[in-house]
This record gives structure tokens, C-alpha cells and sequence, in this order.
């Protein structure tokens, strides 16, 4: 009998092509008709493959939840391992200042005709279309799939790499095997703020900002960007990610707080102090500070109630304090939040304490291994989602008999 891998997405793709490797007849069933979709969207169509981290201590750090009990899988196939194997077989990648890895062509279909050209050369099967129901693990050498067309598939193992989706989709069969499941929920997501007066400035952000949830410790640094439905970029998403289940439990509904200069208050008081000292003449409406876009910074003004003639030299104690307040912790009232596909993940899914980690196989049936985003691992953007889906199918795919 053969080996059969449930989900044509990147996790899939690697699981498959493992397990050919080790000379195993392969079959990948895929739900739609479309394979690898989050690969070709993924970092605006460049795909990031990776994160440059030098050791599996540093990179269980930019997952929410399961970082962890990761870190022996990484040790074992980690960033190194994943930049070798794609060059390798013929994907130059390159390394960004800020840590992410792509592929020098710039576009994801190179990782995408990588591993299409490895399954084909290796001689994977892929049937797509093909809906699972359920799951009949007959015993350690026997797995039959029923199909929603009603055809039915039996298979020596079985690798779930049926990824995550708010909708549950994908998980009911893994209810039927009694599996301990954590509910998914959408993580990585962009915030909603239907109120907000800043929304006809969309496209304007500032590099070094960060985000609060005034009262609580939750806060994140990084790129803000203004939307035509709110706010995103790194900080936004970032935020979302190590706090999803909060955001989650308050209906996606709760105050932020931007900080547009990622500044200390103080430190934005004393140099707002220094140009009035010095007697600086220049209208404050005009001459932007902190590297804040000049069309944001009058918003900001007008919010800080500062008349477009007032000069830095005659500010007010009550102004100077207002432009404190909203350039340092500027309040808005999230309601809702976006996901794109870029952006989907999900946290949720099959709790890791099922599985065994040198192998990714249930402990209850060792014939069937987990591999991606149906497991309950989620990481924040940069290309750590893409590594737990490499790191996990490659040790699924290698394992699986």
C-alpha cells in the first residue's frame, strides 16, 4: 500500500516529496482545485521562505503558540536546512535586512515550480478536488479515507497537512479520531477602526512606531500603516498574532493606543521643550518632527488642537502636552479586523501534546502524522509559519513508512 498526504499547500508539498525520497508510492488529496495557494500570495507574491535565525533558541521566540516544544524539530531541520534544500535544487534565496528570506527571483513561483518539479520527478500523485470525511484507521499498517465523492482510498500511512481555517474546515474528521483540538481562530490580521479621522491619509506610515491596548502589558514595535479600513503593517499584525486569543474573546472590539515616533513620552516632551526653548520660529503646522509624513503630522496637529500659524517658539504648555499626547499615544477605537490571504493564519488546531514531535505521528495511531497549520503552532510574519510548515513536513514526510 501507499502513502497518502492530505493537503496540497506547503507543508503537503514537503511531507509528499520526503516520503517519496525514501522510495515511497505517494498520493497528495486536495480539497479545491487549487494547490499551493498561501505559497504564490505569500510576501506579496515574493514568498518568504524563511527567517535567518542562527539557532532554534532565537526562533521558537516569534511563535505565539507552540514555539517551544519546537525546538528539537528545528534542530533537526531548521533555517539552514531549508535555505540548503531549495538551493539545492536549483532556488537561489537571499537574505533581507531584516531577517526574511526569499528567493532571488523575487516571485514565488520559483518556490512553487520547485516543489511541483520535485513531485513530479519523484512521481507523486496529486488528485485534487477530492473532499475527506472521515478517517477509518483499520490498524498500524491500514488507513482507509472516505471521499465526498464517495470513493474511498487505503493507504499504508496517512500525513494531515490540511492547514486551518476559522470555518473549521478540515478538523471534523480529526474530531472523529478523539483528538484533543484547540478551537482555530484567525491570526495575523490588519484592525478595523470605522471611526477613525485619519483614513483619507491611507497609504501614509511611519517605519518606527508601536501599538498598545492601553491597560495591559500588550504592545508591539514596528512599521504602522494607515488603511482605508484602519491600521496594518508589522506592528498591527505583529500584535494581533501574540494576542489573538484575546482580541478573539472582546469580539475584535478594544482601544489602541499609536505611538507614531515609537518614542518615550518624555523623550517626545524634551525635544518639543528644546525648539521652544531655543526660540525655533519655524510654524509647527509646516515643519514635521520625528520623521512623521508632513500630511500626518498636520492631522496630527489638528487633533492636537495647534493653529496652523503658531510657531514652535510660542507653544503653550497645553499644547505642547496635547501634541505629546497624539503624537505618543494617539487613541482609537478598534472595531472588527481584516484578514488577507497574505496574512491568514490560524491559531488553533490539534493540541502538540497528541503528537510526537521527533516524528509529527499521533501517539494514538502512529501510522498517521500532522504536518502545518492543523497542528496548534502559529508564528508572527516574517516567514516562521513557512519553517514550521518545511520543519514539520519534512520530519512527517521522512518519517512515514
Amino acid at each position: 500500500m501507499e502513502i497518502a498526504v492530505i493537503g496540497a499547500g506547503a507543508a503537503g508539498y514537503f511531507a509528499a516529496i520526503a516520503a517519496a525520497e525514501k522510495g515511497a508510492k505517494v498520493h497528495i488529496f486536495e480539497k479545491t482545485s487549487k494547490t499551493l495557494t498561501k505559497v504564490m500570495v505569500s510576501g506579496g507574491g515574493r514568498c518568504n521562505v524563511t527567517h535567518d535565525c542562527e539557532s532554534p533558541a532565537q526562533l521558537i521566540k516569534y511563535y505565539p503558540r507552540g514555539g517551544r516544544s519546537l525546538k528539537k524539530p528545528f534542530s533537526v531541520f531548521g533555517p539552514k536546512e531549508t535555505r540548503a534544500w531549495f538551493e539545492q535544487r536549483g532556488v537561489p534565496l537571499k537574505t533581507e535586512e531584516d531577517g526574511r528570506v526569499f528567493p532571488k527571483s523575487d516571485s514565488s513561483q520559483s518556490i512553487i515550480d520547485c516543489l511541483e518539479g520535485e513531485a513530479n520527478r519523484l512521481g507523486i500523485i496529486l488528485h485534487k478536488s477530492m473532499e475527506l470525511l472521515s478517517i477509518d484507521p483499520l490498524n498500524e499498517t491500514e488507513v482507509v479515507l472516505h471521499f465526498k465523492n464517495n470513493q474511498a482510498f487505503s493507504c499504508r500511512s496517512l500525513i494531515i497537512a490540511s492547514g486551518g481555517s476559522p470555518q473549521l474546515r478540515g478538523y471534523q474528521f480529526l474530531e472523529k479520531l478523539g483528538l484533543a483540538l484547540h478551537d482555530p481562530i484567525a491570526s495575523l490580521f490588519t484592525f478595523n477602526v470605522p471611526s477613525s479621522d485619519l483614513k483619507d491619509l491611507k497609504g501614509l506610515s511611519v517605519s518606527q512606531g508601536s501599538v498598545q491596548v492601553p491597560g495591559t502589558k500588550w504592545r508591539q514595535e514596528g512599521p504602522v500603516l494607515i488603511t482605508h479600513w484602519g491600521f496594518s503593517a508589522p506592528a498591527i499584525i505583529k500584535l494581533s498574532a501574540w494576542h489573538a486569543l484575546d482580541f478573539f474573546k472582546r469580539s475584535y472590539q478594544f482601544p489602541i493606543l499609536i505611538n507614531w515616533t515609537n518614542l518615550k513620552e518624555e523623550e517626545l516632551r524634551q525635544f518639543l521643550l528644546s525648539l521652544r526653548e531655543e526660540g525655533v520660529r519655524k510654524r509647527v503646522f509646516g515643519n514635521a518632527q520625528f520623521g512623521i509624513p508632513a500630511r500626518l503630522w498636520q492631522a496630527l496637529m489638528l487633533k492636537a488642537e495647534v493653529g496652523e500659524a503658531k510657531v514652535y517658539s510660542e507653544l503653550s504648555n497645553k499644547e505642547l502636552n496635547r501634541m505629546v499626547r497624539f503624537i505618543g499615544a494617539c487613541p482609537f477605537a478598534v472595531n472588527g479586523k481584516t484578514t488577507f490571504k497574505e496574512e491568514f493564519v490560524t491559531a488553533g488546531g490539534v493540541d502538540l501534546l497528541e503528537v510526537d514531535l521527533k516524528t509529527f505521528s499521533l501517539k494514538k495511531y502512529p501510522n498517521i502524522y500532522l504536518a502545518g497549520e492543523v497542528l496548534n503552532v502559529d508564528g508572527v510574519t516574517g516567514g516562521f509559519n513557512f519553517q514550521h510548515a518545511w520543519t514539520s513536513g519534512f520530519l512527517a514526510g521522512s518519517a512515514a513508512r
